[in-house]
């Protein structure tokens, strides 16, 4: 019993390394990075935009989670909870460099770079 109060404890201290600061200091790496460098290190963005002379390249994560729980009530009966989990970052194209990013959703988490 122990040993799996460690094992869950540690998972949930890994998972709470994973923040929003952590997020933003990972891609905020790629800022004043060229272009070719961003690519190379995220893969093909999922969409990319033209706006004047700036090109805004769009990376997407999403995934849905199920959780079943024991049933209630009358009968045979489970509850099942569904979770959607998104982050889209956005980047702007300057000069061939990385001048900016954005990003949403409730998943734009990460560990802090090391």
């Amino acid at each position: 019993m122990t040993a799996l109060a460690v094992a869950l404890g540690g998972g949930l201290l890994l998972q709470a390394c994973a923040t929003r600061e952590g997020f933003e200091a990972r891609m905020g790496q790629y800022v004043g990075r060229s272009e070719t460098d961003l690519v190379a290190a995220l893969g093909v963005p999922v969409r990319s935009f033209q706006a004047g002379n700036r090109t805004f390249l769009q990376y997407e994560r999403r995934f849905v989670t199920a959780d079943s729980g024991p049933g209630w009530g009358w009968g045979w009966g489970a509850g099942v909870s569904v979770q959607t989990w998104d982050c889209a970052t956005t980047f702007e194209i300057f000069d061939g460099k990385v001048a900016s990013f954005t990003s949403r959703g409730n998943d734009c988490i990460a560990s802090a770079p090391r």
